[in-house]
């Protein structure tokens, strides 16, 4: 099952805390990022999908050093639409912060200054849709179906968070 299926199936179980409200103020705070970057849409969820790429193997890493519950932990407590730069600090250093921009920047044109002002804001985004397959009853859990779904992708460098940003996009304009 995709990443976009298993965030669609944590929408729609109480269980989980995935929520239609959640996903459309992801998808409003893109569409207000794109328009104070001068960015079109589609250029500020590739964007989302390279920080996707770096967020994963970051959190790839931490899930082999201290395990599914700190990974969980981490998503719970930095994923949001608010800045949060605690959220970006807490998963690369200076050194990889600087990798990311670069990368973002080299293969979207934004201007690198721009997205560091912006890593604050786009890195809790990406875990907010990870957030979206914690328990509501006991979030540090580790069984996070989208969690690890993301985590255990094919490794092929692709993570999909942008075309799960497009299905999203549409999925919401369908209701």
């Amino acid at each position: 099952m995709g990443l976009f299926d298993q965030i669609i199936s944590a929408v729609g179980n109480p269980d989980k805390q995935g929520s239609m409200e959640q996903i459309g103020n992801i998808m409003n705070t893109v569409q207000q990022l794109s328009g104070n970057a001068g960015a079109d849409q589609s250029t500020m969820q590739s964007a989302m999908s390279i920080i996707g790429s770096f967020v994963r193997s970051s959190l790839q890493e931490k899930r082999s050093v201290e395990g599914d519950e700190a990974v969980q932990s981490l998503v719970s407590e930095h994923a949001g639409t608010s800045p949060d730069p605690q959220a970006v600090s807490s998963l690369f250093s200076p050194h990889m912060q600087q990798q990311v921009v670069g990368a973002v920047s080299q293969r979207t044109g934004l201007d690198m200054s721009a997205i560091q002002g912006m890593l604050p804001i786009l890195v809790p985004m990406v875990l907010n849709f990870l957030k979206t397959g914690a328990s509501s009853q006991n979030p540090q859990q580790g069984n996070n179906p989208v969690l690890n779904s993301f985590l255990d992708a094919d490794g092929d460098g692709d993570v999909d968070v942008a075309d799960m940003m497009q299905m999203a996009s549409r999925y919401m304009g369908g209701r």
